[in-house]
């Protein structure tokens, strides 16, 4: 069963993540490659925030998880100490988990904090700011409406 999320969904929900993790005041933002894109480029236009970095991640196939996560990461930060991570779901969490792990690690002299869409409370890692709880696949409408 999966359950679509439409761009007039996606465009009210940004807007209220944006003013969630406003406080945080972020000077960076580091996008999840491919689900975090759309949503780290939208949240840098609300925040007015030019740094905007990427890190890829492979932990799916379509809808089949591997059995684990690659990370690829080309980030350069210069006079930065607060940096938001997005991506579109914490769906098992681990992409997200190995993701702030490695970034701490990297970067120990950092702060990072994390925004999603979605939720699941199965996660094993829940972000910092998010706004809606999925119980189920979330067919997402860059994932559909483009096929």
């Amino acid at each position: 069963m999966k359950q679509y999320y439409s761009y007039e969904n996606f465009k009210k929900d940004t807007n209220t993540l944006i003013q969630k993790v406003k406080p945080f005041e972020p000077e960076a933002i580091i996008g999840i490659a491919r689900g975090g894109l759309s949503l780290s480029h939208c949240i840098a236009e609300g925040l007015e925030i030019r740094e905007v970095q990427t890190i890829r991640t492979e932990l799916y196939d379509k809808e089949q998880k591997r059995n684990a996560i690659t990370i690829f990461d080309n980030c350069e930060f210069c006079n930065v100490s607060r940096v938001l991570v997005v991506d579109d779901i914490a769906d098992s969490g681990e992409t997200l988990q190995e993701v702030m792990e490695y970034l701490r690690a990297k970067y120990s002299k950092m702060e990072f904090v994390s925004a999603t869409l979605f939720y699941k409370k199965t996660s094993i890692y829940e972000p910092h700011f998010w706004i809606n709880e999925a119980n189920t696949w979330i067919d997402f409408f860059w994932e559909s409406d483009f096929n």
